[in-house]
């Protein structure tokens, strides 16, 4: 019902339509429109109203059409099978259930909206409508289980390169965030399907801030998250897509072709946190030193008063100590 009276707006964008006229058309109350109008005010429709005028659309956020992302996109595997939500709880949830059925690589989930997005330690993820890129990626590597933490790191390069060819000064955090200023702009948790010698499916779910501004954060988030809106840079989210699934594409195939070590040398020239004290935060102790470099694997090394640590992924949270 909903996406009729958006579809009738959407018609007559830039008029006046009476509230009794919508009721009418559509069989509902008054009042039941009145809620649907309001559910749209709050996805980003800028919508007028007044009383005897009836609601006017003056602006609609820009939508992920499908075949918009997809049409001519240069990839050969990422992206050229999308499935996409209005509104879903989780797009790692909907990939991990079409990994399982057999999806092919490169099948890519996303929505418009998440109700129930998560990052990593099962930390949930703000998802608001058309306010970023919300999207699981599907993928089937060659590699052995052992190396899937640098997937994380690959994703982390990929996605900073499309970043800034966008004009945004941003860097990565290990192992998993990007910031800008000092505040995340994107996030990424990859989950593993597999058995001792072989990956069955990795689905890597990435968040990426657009439109989010300050006002829509609540308060614990506020000092922490940023967007491209909040950083005032104009970006097309259909275009940003297609260059994230082709940056993501190019890695992986490198990744694929001569291994992780050009990756974590790249990782390390854009990383926003080598060189800079760190505190690592564990279930049974906590200590700061200085990162200061990957090992082969993509473990994070900091040097403390009492010898090199070695920091593995998944098991830690690593902050920079605040001034």
């Amino acid at each position: 019902m909903r996406q009729d009276i958006l579809d009738y707006l959407l018609e007559h964008k830039g008029e006046f339509v009476s509230g009794q006229k919508i009721s009418d058309m559509f069989g509902i109350s008054r009042t039941a429109v009145w809620k649907h109008i309001r559910v749209l005010k709050q996805r980003g429709y800028v919508i007028e109203s007044f009383t005897k005028k009836g609601y006017c659309l003056k602006e609609a956020p820009e939508l992920l059409h499908p075949d918009a992302v997809t049409q001519g996109l240069p990839t050969k595997v990422i992206g050229q099978n999308l499935v996409y939500y209005e509104k879903t709880d989780s797009t790692n949830s909907l990939a991990k259930k079409l990994a399982n059925e057999g999806a092919e690589e490169g099948t890519v989930v996303v929505a418009e909206e998440q109700s129930g997005g998560r990052g990593r330690l099962n930390r949930s993820f703000l998802s608001p409508f058309a306010q970023g890129l919300w999207f699981s990626l599907i993928l089937r590597p060659p590699f052995l289980p052992m190396e899937v933490s640098k997937m994380t790191l690959l994703a982390a390069v990929a996605i900073t390169h499309a970043l800034r060819q966008q004009g945004l000064e941003c860097g990565i955090k290990w192992p998993n965030d990007i910031l800008v200023h000092d505040k995340k702009i994107v996030g990424i948790l990859t989950e593993l399907n597999a058995s001792m010698e072989k990956i069955n499916y990795l689905i890597m779910g990435i968040g990426i801030n657009t439109g989010i501004t300050k006002k829509m954060l609540p308060r614990d988030l506020k000092k922490t998250v940023t967007s491209f809106a909040m950083e005032n840079i104009p970006v097309n989210r259909t275009k940003l897509l297609r260059d994230v699934f082709c940056d993501l594409e190019r890695y992986y195939f490198e990744a694929e072709k001569e291994g992780f070590s050009p990756i974590l040398e790249e990782w390390k020239k854009l990383s926003c946190m080598l060189g800079k004290e760190v505190e690592v935060v564990m279930p049974d102790r906590t200590f700061s030193g200085v990162a200061f470099d990957l090992d082969d694997s993509g473990n994070l090394l900091v040097r403390t008063d009492s010898g090199v640590e070695r920091v593995l992924a998944g098991d830690v949270r690593v902050r920079p100590i605040q001034a």
